[in-house]
């Protein structure tokens, strides 16, 4: 009996070993180009090939740093990138609250069919908008302009449906309390919903900093002029048609990055809450 005892500790141990195990190589295997990345950083352009490679620089230098900000002005495309992310952050958490109050607490004519169009268009690839979107923007003059990028982006159908989900759950009896009270409708929406929406609007907020942060494509298509790039488009010209700098690439791929592994970190929680309370209610 004591033997099948020890024997079972013993499979229990070795699964837990190898589990952890894997799980290290996994870790491994992820961090690697990150930590590579942020050692080519601070590389000379003399030692970023040598062999065999230098996973801690002998003689780390911020060269490469000082010649991103000063020699390709990564300062303004970083500019611009924040004014892009925190415009569209703010202005689809706003718009995309609005619409999952309106499904979620109103009654009105074909609701239903509506909402699932709505959610029907999450199966629609985005490159096919971009031209037609493209040209309207070009009608109104909006090309090459930080609006470009933040009205398009202003509402989603998967913003509208996550908020949908969680103000599905607040009790109805709160909006009627604030009606008889004589609140008007957007003071309600403003005052009593909002504020109960913090967990899901922190983590759609996330999401959507992240996406426009790291967007490339629609940025390159709506951005003419080089002093209005943002952070990935500005990276993706640091690769030259007959050579790239690499150190000078890693340098700016880690300004991209860090700032974004910045905010995740600190939002973290909320992101998981969010996720978490949003449910399945329909």
């Amino acid at each position: 009996m004591k033997r099948e005892v020890n024997l079972s500790k013993i499979l229990t141990l070795i699964r837990r070993i190898l589990i952890h195990l894997l799980l290290f190589v996994g870790i491994a295997i992820t961090l690697a180009p990150f930590i590579w990345m942020i050692s080519t950083s601070f590389k000379s352009a003399e030692s970023v090939f040598t062999y065999p490679p230098q996973w801690i620089p002998k003689h780390p230098t911020i060269e490469q740093y000082q010649k991103l900000f000063r020699e390709v002005n990564f300062l303004q495309f970083f500019k611009n990138s924040v004014i892009v992310a925190f415009g569209i952050t703010l202005f689809s958490l706003f718009l995309n609250s609005l619409g999952g109050y309106a499904f979620a607490k109103y009654r009105f004519p074909g609701r239903e069919k509506i909402f699932a169009l709505l959610l029907a268009t999450m199966m629609v690839p985005g490159q096919i908008t971009m031209i037609p979107v493209f040209l309207m923007l070009k009608s109104i003059g909006l090309i090459n302009s930080y609006w470009g990028l933040i009205i398009p982006a202003g509402a989603s159908a998967f913003g509208i449906f996550l908020m949908r989900q969680f103000i599905t759950t607040i009790p109805n009896d709160l909006i009627e309390s604030a009606r008889i009270d004589g609140c008007s409708e957007f003071r309600i929406f403003w005052t009593i919903i909002l504020p109960l929406c913090k967990p899901v609007l922190a983590a759609l907020g996330i999401f959507t900093f992240m996406g426009s942060w790291n967007a490339f494509l629609w940025p390159l298509i709506v951005m003419i002029k080089e002093n209005m790039y943002t952070l990935p488009v500005a990276l993706a010209n640091l690769s030259g048609q007959y050579a790239t700098k690499f150190g000078l690439l890693m340098a700016g791929a880690v300004v991209v990055v860090v700032p974004v592994l910045i905010v995740f970190i600190l939002a973290q929680r909320y992101v998981i809450r969010g996720v978490a309370v949003t449910g399945l209610k329909q």
